[in-house]
């Protein structure tokens, strides 16, 4: 099969020569082109992977990562078939391809780690089909030597005004947008440009157009990406994934990785966003393979992964999680503390459809009641008068702060802790919130909403509405503290998840013996506001489905079962997977490296059980070293003036490089790498969705993936782009096709 009429996207070509096509597959118009794409991103070569033991009789062998440093310019490796390959002879070797060793270096790679001096015999002498596929290799990356080059005469004069004018557009290309008057107003204010640039270049010379544009933007977004990987080195790192719509309403998935860099100061950095067509799990790794394939990356490396609250990647047996799990089993899923919990309990309890519908039914409420001041003014004043009431009765308290003016809190997606307030404010002021339906209703035609405040009101006044009501309230509530407390800046791990523990155990007793008082909160409820309650034992009626199609069960039946343990058990089944005995063990080892208060958390034994939480990275021997290390380690650290003042784990990183301890205690210091490198704080993915929203926006919802992707990537990390070279983004850009002018 061959790719005639396919358009074929150069930068997303499978990195991973084993999943390859042959050059023979593309058409042959662009069959260059693949190969440039190819040569510029260089061999595939996943140095930090860890290579699978291949057994050969009773001798057990792998691939040595020392042979790229030997075979570099032509080696690759394969991670999904655990073989060798050549890029060259990829490119340019015919098909059926000579024999190395009894094995195609082109097709099924080679893979006998016994005789490694194959390698060397598929080199051969100098006029090998090896040998002639590197030299058509380098012939094919000289530009001046192609044919559309030489037609075109270019003096230094014309080298020059190109280069000036290409490197105008590369100081304009990381701007959000705007890039045309960017340019302009670049030119104004320096001559040299100006000299070179829109008017004043030749009109097929301009290097403005929207598809140079994009070269450029690509050109930016690799060189940054690959600096990211070079800085990134052989550390291990935690992946942060998280997926949204983009204005476009098209799934997007962004990457970020979080490692330690050689100063030892923590860095994430956004490599990326991967369209998915579906959110299930499978989907979602298989994006994120296509993300480390495109990048030379390993899930072998991987030590740590974090996501935010959506519910398809936080099944316990189907989630992405697990799947990772099941291929790094050293990847452990850490809840980001600055995730909001209550989002991600609410997520889960809204896959209930009673649930879901209640929340619908109070984001409508607070829509309706709070759309204009009048009917601000008017909840306000109606709930002024029930607290004097109230007061009058003596069923309020009266003092310095108490019963001050309010109004309803409005439900966000992105507000820590606004549903539970919500559900506060609406048990709180109830009889005011009817009172102004009843008023919208009483309005005449000039409303607009009478139809919906006339839903809205029968809603609200039904037990169904009241029982979900304090349901959720009760189970936000007991989840709001340690909610709270993994917000913090000043994080005590140990109390945290000393609360996670208390949560769990308050709900839990809420669901084995809770139910009597929260029926008694919601009949108490009924009753002060007239709403009829129904008859526990007589047979439930479900309005808005067929009878006949109906199950046959009692009031008690409904509300208890298929309500109140069913909620109950998916936020105790969602804690039990975030805070699970394994990522919570490790949480508690980790907090005994914090330096505060002269490392007062310090803890051998806890040490030594997070060590061996990664047995790829102490074996039994460095374990052993580790303890005795330990000793000598707590006692510097205790009697030094240098690490006396520190607060956390991500500062005694940075000193002890400052100090070089580093060398001096390389296991304690790896110890600290791998906990820094756990994403337990970070809000990183979703600034890149916010940067997603201000780059493709109303006026720019066609922008495509790939260009959006570059963008993101040059914004996103600017810090990192502002210290590459022109040159180097030059070249690239000068590297990707064939140019009429040449550098």
């Amino acid at each position: 099969m061959r790719e005639n009429d396919v358009e074929v996207n150069l930068l997303n070509l499978p990195m991973d020569p084993g999943l390859r096509h042959p050059i023979s597959y593309y058409n042959v118009n662009i069959q260059d082109q693949v190969r440039r794409q190819y040569l510029q991103n260089g061999p595939c070569q996943p140095k930090t992977h860890n290579f699978p033991l291949r057994h050969f009789g009773k001798q057990s062998r792998r691939f040595n990562s020392s042979w790229f440093d030997k075979y570099g310019n032509w080696l690759e490796y394969s991670i999904a078939k655990d073989a060798a390959f050549c890029l060259c002879c990829y490119l340019f070797k015919p098909e059926i391809g000579e024999q190395a060793g009894g094995e195609s270096f082109t097709k099924h790679g080679f893979t006998n780690w016994k005789k490694p001096k194959r390698l060397r015999v598929h080199v051969g002498c100098s006029n090998s089909v090896h040998n002639d596929a590197w030299r058509s290799c380098q012939d094919l990356m000289k530009q001046e030597q192609h044919i559309q080059t030489m037609y075109s005469r270019h003096s230094n004069q014309t080298r020059s005004e190109y280069r000036a004018r290409l490197q105008a557009s590369i100081d304009c290309s990381s701007n959000r947008g705007n890039f045309l008057e960017l340019l302009k107003f670049l030119a104004d204010h320096n001559e040299d440009i100006k000299a070179v640039t829109l008017e004043n270049a030749p009109s097929f010379f301009k290097v403005t157009c929207p598809d140079t544009q994009k070269d450029i933007v690509s050109a930016c977004a690799i060189e940054t990406t690959n600096a990211i990987i070079r800085e990134m080195g052989d550390a291990f790192f935690s992946i942060l994934v998280d997926e949204s719509r983009d204005v476009s309403i098209k799934e997007q998935m962004a990457i970020v990785l979080r490692y330690v860099n050689i100063s030892g100061q923590v860095v994430e950095r956004f490599i990326g966003i991967e369209q998915v067509g579906s959110t299930t799990a499978q989907s979602l790794k298989e994006a994120i393979d296509r993300i480390f394939s495109r990048h030379g990356l390993s899930m072998s490396r991987v030590r740590g992964q974090g996501y935010d609250g959506a519910s398809n990647m936080q099944g316990e047996f189907n989630g992405l999680k697990t799947i990772i799990l099941r291929e790094n089993e050293c990847a452990y899923y850490i809840h980001c503390f600055a995730h909001q919990l209550q989002l991600a309990l609410i997520v889960v309890a809204k896959n209930h459809i009673q649930i879901e519908s209640f929340f619908a039914i109070i984001a409508n409420v607070v829509n309706v009641v709070g759309a204009s001041s009048k009917r601000c003014d008017a909840l306000r004043e109606k709930h002024a008068e029930e607290v004097v009431k109230a007061l009058n009765l003596r069923d309020l308290s009266s003092g310095q702060g108490l019963n001050q003016e309010t109004t309803l809190k409005r439900c966000g997606d992105i507000r820590w802790g606004s549903h539970y307030n919500t559900l506060l404010s609406i048990i709180n002021m109830f009889s005011a919130v009817i009172s102004v339906l009843e008023m919208i209703i009483d309005d005449g035609p000039k409303s607009g909403q009478r139809g919906e405040a006339k839903n809205l009101l029968e809603l609200m006044l039904s037990f169904n509405f009241v029982f979900c009501l304090h349901l959720m309230r009760n189970i936000l509530g007991a989840t709001d503290e340690l909610s709270q407390a993994l917000q913090r800046k000043d994080q005590d791990i140990v109390n945290a998840m000393n609360l996670v523990r208390l949560c769990k155990l308050q709900l839990q007793t809420m669901r084995q013996s809770g139910w009597n008082s929260l029926i008694d909160e919601v009949t108490f409820f009924c009753a002060k506001h007239d709403i009829d309650m129904p008859n526990m034992d007589d047979m439930f009626v479900d309005r808005g489905r067929s009878r006949r199609k109906a199950q046959e069960i009692t009031n008690l039946h409904r509300y208890r079962v298929e309500l109140y343990y069913a909620v109950l058990d998916m936020q105790l089944q969602e804690l039990n997977s975030r805070f699970n005995e394994t990522n919570t063990e490790l949480l508690l080892c980790l907090a005994c490296l914090s330096p505060n208060d002269l490392f007062s958390a310090f803890n051998k034994q806890k040490l030594l059980r997070l060590a061996q939480l990664y047995p790829n990275e102490f074996s039994t021997i460095d374990i052993m070293a580790l303890e005795i290390q330990l000793d000598t380690y707590i006692l510097d650290m205790r009697t030094s003036g240098e690490f006396s003042e520190l607060k956390d784990i991500g500062d005694l990183a940075k000193r002890m490089v400052e100090t070089k301890r580093h060398n001096v205690y390389p296991l304690v210091y790896l110890l600290i790498t791998l906990a820094l490198t756990l994403p337990v704080a970070t809000a990183s993915v979703e600034r890149a969705f916010s940067a997603m929203n201000i780059l493709k926006n109303q006026l720019r919802n066609r922008m495509g993936e790939q260009w959006m992707n570059d963008s993101l990537v040059v914004y996103i990390e600017k810090d990192l782009f502002n210290n590459i070279d022109n040159e180097v983004v030059m070249q690239r850009y000068q590297c990707m096709k064939i140019r009429k002018g040449q550098l």
